[in-house]
Formats: structure tokens, sequence, C-alpha cells
């Protein structure tokens, strides 16, 4: 097993195109810590800390053992503010450069702790903190995407044409910002037992989540929802006074925006609506196991078998070269885009996120798509290889998908060739980015990402429990 490891290590420079002007920038790192001293992280656990020294110990590679002493506790060296509100823990998490809290990042960020939780009671107060944080965001504002109570971390807002709140960050409404709160709630019930955010705000937020859901099926109306916002990138904008293109109502949920925050170009984004599927039935089953309240339960779970109702007949296209895949975006009247981003949701995360089987041939198929130049924004340079998006521009790789493509992967050559990928292309910085260029891994975008790599992490948890032979490899 090792020699076949070290093997697809080995091929990695040849199969995937690594540059080696890549491989010299990263073999010259100055490999001591970035994180930062003791006494400046915002929140620091013994069992994370009990985990990184673990880690390190099984790790051969040392650069690969250093990304990750950096990378895995950044959410909480950097982003994180614990403290109590009304009684009950608070946590307000923030993205790392912007200054504000995203629904889906603050979820993303701090799962990885989920499983360490059981045994450090602080870290499961501090996650707990952060449900109860996304309890009042929702409360506040379930359109909304994003939310800088007052501090001013998003200008670019500052003129859109929707309905503002002091709390708000930005809002663009996004299907999978009311799906991350509840997967964080469900995983965090089902890790620790504790259901001490299962109060009334918390079930109000559960039944404002429905509500949102049913509007945005547009079913009667375009429901009450527009944003418009003065800008050149046509992205940030929904067309036809803010409500977005035209879908014919099919049971499927309508989504303004993608997880990249870009606009749809379809209103139906079918990750983010299978997605959805499951936050519904996660809702159902917290309502009947805390709350005995089977009517919401039944409520949730035939919304979400209309949705599946509506995915099984809308959402699978007729690729000319992969055969029947599952498109990106589709609006109920035949129109439908095939193509992939890297931000989770995404048709690479479905099985990270419980929406299929890995082994789903539909899934299969989209797969092999997404992970080819059939893909528009699948790019391939001296540096590496791996999906981008419209957000920041063609040729720009999203380390978010390169860890997802080796999360979602039972090939242990393809998930070395992912960890190898990631190792190479840090420019130095002993950081995931937003985005690296194909050709040269020193031009990237945002320096610090926090989920990403807190993500990063993950992975490198992921495999150590699985596949810890790939982490002996040198």
């Amino acid at each position: 097993m090792i020699k076949t490891t070290c093997a697809a290590f080995g091929a990695l420079a040849v199969g995937h195109s690594l540059s080696t002007r890549s491989a010299t920038l990263t073999s010259k790192v100055d490999l001591t810590s970035r994180r930062p001293p003791a006494a400046e992280r915002r929140f620091t656990s013994p069992a994370v800390e009990a985990k990184i020294r673990e880690l390190k110990r099984a790790v051969a590679d040392p650069e690969l053992a250093w990304l990750f002493e950096n990378c895995f506790p950044n959410t909480l060296d950097t982003t994180v503010e614990f403290g109590v509100r009304d009684g009950r823990p608070d946590t307000l998490v923030i993205t790392g450069d912007i200054g504000a809290m995203w629904l889906r990042d603050s979820t993303a960020q701090v799962t990885p702790y989920l499983p360490l939780a059981r045994d450090d009671k602080r870290l499961q107060e501090l996650i707990a903190g952060v449900i109860n944080r996304q309890t009042r965001c929702i409360l506040i504002d379930p359109y909304a995407n994003a939310f800088s109570f007052g501090a001013k971390a998003c200008p670019w807002g500052e003129h859109d044409q929707a309905r503002m709140r002091p709390e708000l960050c930005e809002r663009k409404w996004e299907i999978d910002s009311l799906c991350y709160p509840v997967r964080l709630s469900y995983n965090f019930w089902k890790t620790t037992g504790d259901t001490s955010c299962f109060h009334a705000e918390w079930r109000q937020a559960s039944r404002l989540i429905l509500q949102t859901f049913r509007e945005q099926q547009r079913k009667g109306d375009a429901g009450p929802y527009s944003f418009q916002r003065q800008a050149a990138n046509p992205y940030d904008t929904l067309p036809l006074d803010g409500r977005g293109n035209p879908a014919r109502p099919v049971g499927l949920i309508h989504s303004g925006f993608r997880p990249s925050d870009d606009a749809c170009v379809y209103p139906f984004l079918i990750p983010s609506n299978f997605f959805a599927v499951v936050a519904l039935n996660q809702l159902a089953e917290i309502h009947i196991s805390v709350f005995a309240d089977k009517s919401f339960a039944d409520e949730c779970r035939n919304l979400a078998h209309e949705v599946s109702a509506g995915l099984a007949r809308y959402a699978v296209a007729h690729h000319p070269a992969r055969g029947a895949i599952w498109a990106y975006e589709v609006d109920g009247f035949g129109n439908q885009l095939m193509m992939d981003d890297a931000n989770v949701p995404s048709l690479l995360s479905l099985p990270y996120l419980g929406c299929c089987a890995h082994g789903d041939p539909i899934y299969k198929r989209t797969r092999a798509f997404v992970l080819s130049e059939d893909n528009p924004y699948f790019f391939r340079g001296r540096a590496g290889e791996g999906v981008g998006g419209p957000h920041v521009g063609l040729g720009m790789i999203w380390p978010l998908g390169v860890i997802m493509r080796g999360l979602t992967s039972d090939d242990e050559l393809e998930i070395a060739m992912c960890l190898r990928l990631l190792k190479t292309t840090h420019a130095g910085t002993g950081f995931m980015h937003e985005s690296f260029f194909k050709d040269d891994p020193r031009r990237f975008t945002r320096s610090w990402f926090a989920w990403a790599n807190t993500l990063f992490g993950e992975l490198v948890l992921q495999v150590y429990a699985a596949r810890p032979h790939l982490l002996r490899a040198s």
C-alpha cells in the first residue's frame, strides 16, 4: 500500500502538469508556524491542539504537516468572537479578510471541529454560540446571506435596492444560506447530544426557513424578494426588476444567487435544491425527536418530497459526450446550464452534503463532466488543475474545489493528487486561498479565507481516519 501511495505522489507532476517552478517555490518555504502567538489567538481548544500534535506525528511530509498546523485552527485563531447573550453562548464568526458573518461560511468554518467538541466543553459551547447567532440572523432577515451587525464590513452594498437593516452586510437570497444553519444544528445535535440550542427562537427560525422556501417556489406570485445593485458586473445584480430570470413553477425553489454570491442565470440552482431536500428532512427529524411535533415535521417532509420530484423531472440534462448528468441550473422551461462552480453546494459536493451516494450513476457521470474541460469552469495549467467559477474570472482555480474533489473521492491516486496540488499552490504563505491562477500560484485572491483553511484541515483529517498510509508516504 505504501508503494502505491508513493507512486501516486511521484506520478502527479507528470500526470497533472505541476510545474517545476511551483515545486521549487514550495520546497524553499520557511516552515515556521504562521499561527498568531498563543496570547493573540481568538479562541484556543485543548482538543484541537491535541489533534494538531497527533496529526503532525502521523504526517511524513513536513510541509503538509505544517500546512495542517496553520490551516486547521485558523477559524479559531483568527475569526471568532465568543461571548454570552441573554444567558446563552453567542459566537460571531467572520470569513477572514471580510469582517462579516456569512451563514454558509460560518457553518463550514466550524463543522470540522464537531467531532472534537465531545471532548472539549468550551469548544462545544463555542459551536452552540454559532448556532444561536445564526438563529438570530435568520430572525433578522431570512433572505440575507451575510451579517455585519453595523460593522460597515460590506461597503459594496451601500446603494443596493433592497430592504436593508443595520445588522446586514448583504441581502443576496441564496438557498444554501438557510440550509447550512440546519446542517450545523443537526450535526451538532447528533454529535454531542446537546439540545440546548433548540429553544423557542430556534423553532421560530426553522418555521421561517420553511416559509421562505415555500415563498421562493413562486407558485402564485414572485414573492416578497427582489435585489438590484448598481454594478458593472452583471453577476452582482438580478435582472427584471430584481426578481431574476423567469422560471416555470414546478415545485423547485428559486435562488437569486449561487454560493459564490454570483447571480443565477436560471433560477433553479440544482445543487442548492438537493441541499434543501437534505435540510428539510433534517428539520423534520429534529422536530419529531426533540419536540414531538409531527405536524411541522410532516410539512417539512412534504416540501422535501415536492422538491425531490421536481429534481427527478427537471434536473437531469443529456450531455452529448457524458450522457445523463445533473445540470447546474434550470428554469423548468427546458433551458439547462451545464457547468459547475467550486463553491459549495456544487454538483461535485453532493455526496459530501448527503444529497446522493458516491456511487450514484448520475453523480459519477456528472463528476466526470465537472472534472473535465467539458465544464467551462474547469481549468488546467502549469500549476495544476481544478474547478473555478466566474466569480474571480477565467483561469482561476479554487482550492475549495480541489479540497472537495479529495473529500468526495474513493480513488487513492486522486486523493494523493489533491494533497500534492494543495501543497504546491499555497505560494509559500502556509494557507489556502480563495483562488490561484492555473499557471502561477503566486497570483492568488484572498490571503485570509478561513473556510478554505478549515476545510483543508477536514480533508487531512478524513485521510488520516480512512487512509493513514497516504499521510505516511513522503
